[in-house]
């Protein structure tokens, strides 16, 4: 597995190792001690999501507080633009945010840290998206910030108007500011 550091420390995206002959392919798509060799700790996943959602459809940004969750997401079917965002308070690199195609061609993937916001926009017709996280799921601590947040101000590769949630298209600004 290579680890690529991002504009965010702690954020990293990761691409598998695969072997491909005329069969098809094969990578492990996840290992403990690679994992933490590659985030300089071990991790403890206690979760493990799969979501389906149809082109334009933009889920995010999610994240709970307290008990924030780390993600480890990729893509198995289709593509999406997947962002993190650092909302830490104290962050010096607060209100960054980083943007990674995942798809199921590249089968890379991206490791957001607690503590940060996710979301993702789908390019394809759909996409499958599964995510392990390090805490459960909380409805009592789930938030989102608006997805077109000025302070976070994320480029999204929209090429329609993005189909939200009820929740999300009612989320507010990081900051209280209107979206």
């Amino acid at each position: 597995m290579k680890a690529t550091a991002t504009a965010i420390p702690g954020v990293l995206i990761l691409d598998p190792t695969v072997y491909e002959d005329d069969r098809g392919f094969f990578f492990e798509s996840f290992n403990h001690a690679a994992f933490a060799a590659a985030v300089g700790a071990a991790v403890d996943f206690v979760q493990d999501n799969h979501s389906r959602s149809r082109r334009h459809v933009l889920r995010g940004m999610h994240h709970q507080q307290p008990r924030p969750q780390g993600k480890l997401v990729r893509v198995v079917q289709g593509a999406v633009f997947d962002v993190a965002a650092d909302i830490r308070p104290e962050s010096p690199t607060r209100g960054a945010w980083v943007g990674v195609e995942l798809t199921a061609e590249n089968r890379r993937q991206l490791w957001i840290p607690p503590g940060l916001a996710h979301g993702f926009l789908v390019l394809s017709d759909f996409a499958d998206v599964l995510y392990k996280t390090t805490d459960y799921f909380l409805r009592e601590a789930d938030r989102s910030i608006a997805w077109n947040d000025p302070t976070l101000a994320i480029d999204w590769p929209l090429t329609a108007a993005p189909i939200l949630s009820a929740k999300d298209a009612q989320a507010e600004p990081l900051d209280g500011r209107p979206a």
